[in-house]
């Protein structure tokens, strides 16, 4: 039975022999749906190792599923945002080809910045490609068409493959559910190829992760009183968005748990940081607990630091004592 992978698992960056029995040049296709089409691009690339990404729970466990019923060992799974894997997981200049088919095309103006297709995210796509390599992108959203050439065009690392900004068909293409579902309700597709090309770009280097973070106080409170006096709260800091949500008291132990969500632009995450007595009466330690998977990013950092400062902040006699924090 194939391990379950997500993104808080997995090396960063991902590590080919850890995940298959050979390296190989890696095909990528980011919301894979029901997994056929990714299963056809294992079988039809044998020479490839295949990753899919997804969000959906449901789609990794089918897609799942057919993956192991034929006995498929160059593809796998990961549970993961498109802008997480390409920040964390995929190094520049290593994917033959990513395929992104029929991407969910938000419509309301309030949620573009949520498409997969726009400026920050294609010229990352871009970096991640290999000389040579292919972003293809498949939509039957007439409006997501004309938006993804518009920002496709103007990648200068890519360069159109066909002479019309897309293609209606392209000969012995698999067809996915919602290919079909779309040409029942009359809705056509609209095929994209872009190739990378020798123009330079940019190339951000995998998000790696930081030390553990700590922090230390003193305080002549104790867990019990300390989270009495919680209130939820938020923290904006260098691009994260942390909101503490929760607390509880061990009294027995004179400890407290925080539950805490770290959003950094590439990945989100919900732990649980704890409050815990040193030996020195009055002191205290916040950090990672153990409970779940926990990566200590920036964004991580910045929550150690927000629980920190906020339990500090409670009484005139308590005090930040040492900080072993990013920054």
């Amino acid at each position: 039975m194939l391990q379950k992978l997500n993104y808080l698992t997995v090396d960063w960056p991902l590590k080919q022999e850890r995940l298959f029995p050979s390296v190989a040049p890696l095909i990528v296709e980011i919301g894979f749906g029901n997994g056929d089409f990714l299963v056809h691009l294992a079988e039809s690339n044998p020479d490839c190792n295949i990753i899919g990404l997804e969000i959906s729970s449901g789609s990794m466990e089918r897609a799942e599923a057919k993956i192991e019923k034929r006995g498929l060992s160059n593809a796998r799974l990961i549970h993961a945002r498109a802008e997480t894997a390409l920040s964390h997981l995929l190094e520049p200049e290593t994917v033959r080809a990513f395929h992104i088919n029929n991407p969910d095309p938000w419509f309301k103006k309030k949620h573009h910045r949520r498409r997969l297709i726009k400026p920050a995210t294609v010229d990352l796509l871009t970096s991640r490609l290999a000389p040579s390599g292919q972003l293809r992108l498949a939509t039957d959203i007439p409006e997501y068409a004309e938006m993804a050439h518009e920002v496709l065009s103007r990648t200068p690392g890519l360069s159109n493959r066909f002479e019309t900004p897309w293609v209606k068909e392209i000969a012995g293409r698999i067809q996915t559910k919602y290919e079909i579902k779309g040409y029942r309700e009359g809705r056509g597709a609209h095929f994209f190829c872009y190739e990378r090309n020798s123009v330079s770009a940019q190339h951000p280097p995998v998000v790696k992760e930081l030390d553990m973070p700590h922090l230390f106080l003193k305080s002549p409170l104790d867990a019990e009183e300390i989270v009495r006096r919680f209130e939820a709260t938020r923290v904006h800091a260098d691009g994260a968005h942390i909101a503490i949500l929760n607390a509880y008291a061990n009294p027995q132990r004179n400890t407290a748990v925080f539950e805490v969500v770290a959003e950094e632009p590439t990945i989100e995450q919900h732990v649980l940081l704890s409050l815990s007595p040193r030996e020195e009466a009055g002191q205290y330690i916040v950090k990672l607990t153990g409970v779940g998977y926990a990566r200590p990013t920036a964004g991580l950092h910045r929550a150690v630091a927000a629980v920190g400062e906020w339990v500090a902040g409670l009484d005139e006699g308590s005090r930040v004592l040492e900080r072993k924090l990013r920054g």
